[in-house]
């Protein structure tokens, strides 16, 4: 006879947190090695990252980030390239 593993009951589960793989502006800043007045500057300037702003906080998702920074690695090679 064969065990049958028990999958956990989704409801006893512990949620995610909500901003699980967000990361605040000052996060960011503090892994990009950038003041947080240049990711401000960035969004107004729309080259930065893709953000989102919830009240006065702004959260930066971080599958978006590294996305963001691919295409910067793309075009900057492009471009050096010529």
């Amino acid at each position: 006879m064969e065990e049958s593993i028990p999958t956990p009951d989704p409801e006893q589960t512990e949620p995610k947190a909500v901003l699980d793989g967000w990361m605040t502006r000052a996060e960011l800043a503090k892994e990009l090695g950038v003041c947080v007045d240049t990711l401000s500057r960035w969004q107004t300037m729309r080259i930065g990252p893709p953000c989102v702003r919830t009240g006065r906080r702004v959260f930066y998702r971080r599958k978006a980030v590294l996305d963001w920074l691919r295409q910067k690695e793309i075009r900057e090679n492009r471009i050096s390239n010529l």
